[in-house]
């Protein structure tokens, strides 16, 4: 198992070099000039040239990219155009918010949608299976701002159990972080319960066909051990990599429920960069991103050896 480990800790090495590559030229080959946005519109083309020089950004493509990857391997990701705040710095006090947000959301998540997909899969074709399918395709359907104002103005505004907005740090107690939380977390959710029920459905169903299960049953093994010990753990695999990408997916893609519900995190960091062509953060939030990818697909893939014999040499 240590080799399996091994290798597919070698294999992210390229997959993130790509991604460091792609994202430079990508950044520095769209239009604009971060120059002049420090600058101001009144600058002159003296000072727009001063700024350029003091940034790097004359330098050749090839210098500017080694100068910037022997950056980060030294654990600087640079500093901001536009606030002159380290990178790091800005990424580190806007991550605590999107994470415990995103692993609130996912504990939400599998607690209801492996239930609900393991009964809709055991019901199969009855009034409980066609109830978790439709819920399936209402979660995908509505956009999620809009879950977000609906559940505002039900637990905020008509009923006042819950704040509007803003954000509570597990440090500051964990009844105003929940107060605060709930709402984005559960507004989430439901897009990932759809998500993961669909696919414990999908599986269970598959599983619960084959002749072990059969067995277990003429055994008289009782049916919530056939169910979640039995099934469940067969179809774990394809659960599991719903749930890390979704994880994952949830880290990086929170830019309209941060948004809506005023959360200070690195969605909205990331949005306010763009809009500045604020290079080095872009740069650092999309490798950041890929790097959370990478990691959440690493453990994955190390998870699959706990259920599946197979890879476990």
């Amino acid at each position: 198992m240590f080799a399996y480990i091994l290798k597919r800790i070698l294999a992210t090495i390229p997959v993130m070099v790509i991604v460091a590559i792609f994202v430079f030229l990508l950044l520095r080959l769209t239009p604009g000039d971060p120059a002049a946005i420090l600058a101001g519109d009144a600058a002159t083309p003296a000072q727009l040239e001063r700024i350029r020089d003091r940034l790097g950004l004359n330098d050749p493509l090839y210098v500017q990219f080694f100068t910037w990857v022997g950056q980060m391997l030294k654990g600087d990701f640079g500093t901001s155009l536009i606030s002159n705040t380290e990178v790091a710095g800005m990424i580190g006090d806007r991550i605590g918010p999107t994470i415990n947000i995103a692993v609130l959301t996912i504990v939400i998540s599998v607690a209801l949608a492996v239930p609900m997909g393991v009964v809709a899969a055991w019901r199969h074709r009855t009034w409980v299976d066609f109830l978790v399918m439709s819920f399936s395709v209402l979660g995908f359907s509505v956009p999620v701002f809009v879950i977000g104002y609906i559940l505002i103005q039900i637990f905020a505004i008509e009923l006042r159990w819950l704040p509007v907005q803003g954000y509570a740090s597990p440090a500051d107690g964990l009844g105003p972080f929940f107060a605060r939380a709930i709402l984005p977390a559960l507004t989430l959710a439901t897009i990932y319960v759809a998500l993961i029920a669909r696919m414990t459905r999908a599986s269970m169903l598959e599983v619960l066909g084959e002749d072990y299960i059969r067995t277990a049953r003429a055994k008289g093994v009782r049916e919530n051990l056939v169910l979640f010990r039995h099934a469940l753990r067969n179809a774990a695999v394809p659960i599991l990599t719903i749930i890390g990408t979704g994880f994952a997916l949830l880290i990086s893609g929170v830019v309209v429920t941060e948004s809506v519900f005023n959360i200070p995190g690195i969605g909205r960091l990331t949005v306010d960069a763009i809009l500045a062509r604020d290079y080095p953060v872009i740069q650092a939030m999309i490798l950041f991103t890929a790097g959370i990818y990478v990691l959440v697909n690493l453990l994955v893939d190390i998870s699959y050896s706990f259920f599946d014999p197979r890879i476990r040499y």
